[in-house]
């Protein structure tokens, strides 16, 4: 109850309401049941996607020797332990959202620079794997199962598998924007070292503010939508 209290006092709630009255000015819930289904069919994909990315940073900062990610239960695929509650509501509302961060202690590292560059890169690496290995699986059923991709049940999987692929390309360009607390702006800090201007923690601080902000007026679509395109296309490509 107090995380809930402390939450709605914070300018995140307030930028997230905005964010939530910008999507219903645009008619984003006009008809409530389509959006429904949309959003049904876009949970396995989220839930997949946000999963997977936590669970490499913590799989990648354990191997390199740091305990913290498996004893806090982080090294696990398992979404319950990377899902947060908020962040997930705020995804089907308000169109953008958050998991659990990963805990990590680089003092464990043998090189913690590139041990941290390693860990930020664990899930977008994740994410881009995941983009192709669910578009094989689409491949192998319009291959092997054409008449049950033609079918009413098979276009809805499809559907979902295609999300899955598009999720996942999404989280990894949206993550590698160089906005803290996004894995971009932790490869740039350890790349050049930003840790040792006074600017640095001003902005680390405020990222979270800055980076709604940058959502709200359509800043990171800008960004996205050319890139994200960009990499779905070599990947079906490849794959088909």
């Amino acid at each position: 109850m107090r995380r809930l209290k402390n939450f709605t006092r914070s300018p995140i709630f307030i930028i997230l309401i905005a964010m939530v009255i910008l999507n219903v000015l645009e008619g984003d819930f006009n008809n409530i049941g389509q959006w429904l289904i949309l959003k049904l069919l876009m949970l396995p994909a989220i839930i997949i996607g946000l999963s997977f990315h936590e669970f490499a940073h913590a799989a990648v900062s354990n191997a390199l020797g740091d305990p913290i990610p498996k004893l806090q239960g982080r090294v696990t695929i398992n979404p319950l332990a990377h899902i947060d509650p908020f962040g997930f509501i705020a995804l089907l509302i308000a169109g953008f959202g958050w998991g659990v961060p990963v805990q990590i202690d680089p003092r464990y590292y043998k090189n913690r620079r590139l041990g941290e560059i390693l860990v930020a890169l664990a899930g977008v690496t994740m994410n881009l794997i995941l983009a192709f290995v669910f578009a094989f699986i689409i491949r192998i059923l319009f291959e092997f199962a054409p008449e049950f991709v033609s079918g009413y049940i098979g276009d809805i999987l499809v559907d979902i598998l295609l999300n899955v692929v598009i999720v996942n390309i999404v989280l990894m360009v949206f993550n590698l924007i160089p906005v803290p607390p996004l894995d971009g702006f932790g490869i740039l800090t350890q790349l050049f070292k930003l840790e040792r201007y006074d600017w640095y923690y001003k902005i680390y601080d405020k990222g979270f503010i800055i980076l709604m902000i940058l959502i709200m007026f359509n800043v990171t679509s800008m960004i996205l939508q050319p890139c994200v395109n960009f990499i779905y296309n070599i990947i079906m490509t490849i794959v088909f």
